[in-house]
């Protein structure tokens, strides 16, 4: 099976895409269509970092929206932001 690339948004290469779409609905599409796997692993460890952070529960849908907003934002916007007073964890 070959594996199928794409021209990355995120990275601005063309990397391996992913497997199927990550999310529902259009937002799920277009990540599908122009997003790859390392740039998907590094929005679940940003999402993981703002799910800590802002406390979110992504069973609420009003943090699911926050989400899908940042997802937005990371993908195909300006960016995701960490929070201002976020201090990466030291290594």
């Amino acid at each position: 099976m070959t594996t199928r690339t794409v021209q990355c948004v995120k990275l601005k290469r063309e990397a391996p895409g992913l497997r199927m779409p990550p999310y529902p609905g259009e937002l799920g599409k277009r990540v599908y269509e122009h997003v790859s796997q390392e740039a998907w692993s590094g929005w679940l460890k940003h999402q993981t970092m703002l799910i800590n952070e802002y406390r979110l529960t992504p069973i609420e849908a009003k943090d699911r929206k926050f989400l899908e907003t940042e997802m937005e934002k990371y993908f195909f916007g300006t960016g995701s932001a960490a929070p201002a007073e976020f201090v990466p964890p030291s290594t």
